[in-house]
């Protein structure tokens, strides 16, 4: 039973994210539930519940995380890093759906800020997000 289901599950997302319909639906990344909207190949992700430390940084429901476009099995697009009292810092991240469509995993580096302030230095960060549930 439980195998089927989530046959179903997946068709339905390949069904909703492949298609030009939209598609809505929440996942998991770093402890915080994230809201995928998705319309033709364009994806948005935004927080629909932020943990705390988020919270304390600014980040409320709707806040937006990720703009970009789906391209077969991978996403391309922008990220953004939030910090107390700072502009969010945008940055370019790429990477692949995994082949059951129920885990992104997208990377890309950016400048390190401490402050505000860019140090000189560079990072990569990996943004993982794991399928929820339909919101």
């Amino acid at each position: 039973m439980a195998a089927q289901f989530r046959l179903a599950l997946v068709c339905a997302i390949l069904a909703a994210t492949t298609s030009g319909a939209l598609a809505d639906s929440c996942w998991n990344h770093n402890g915080s539930l994230m809201r995928l909207q998705a319309s033709g190949n364009h994806r948005e992700m935004t927080y629909e519940r932020p943990k705390a430390s988020l919270r304390r940084a600014g980040v409320m429901p709707g806040t937006l995380l990720f703009d970009g476009v789906k391209r077969g099995n991978s996403y391309d697009g922008t990220a953004r890093v939030f910090s107390s009292g700072c502009d969010p810092l945008e940055y370019h991240v790429s990477g692949p759906v995994s082949a059951d469509q129920l885990r992104i995993t997208v990377t890309g580096t950016r400048d390190v800020y401490d402050n505000c302030r860019a140090t000189g230095r560079r990072t990569t960060d990996r943004l993982v997000f794991t399928y929820e549930h339909e919101c």
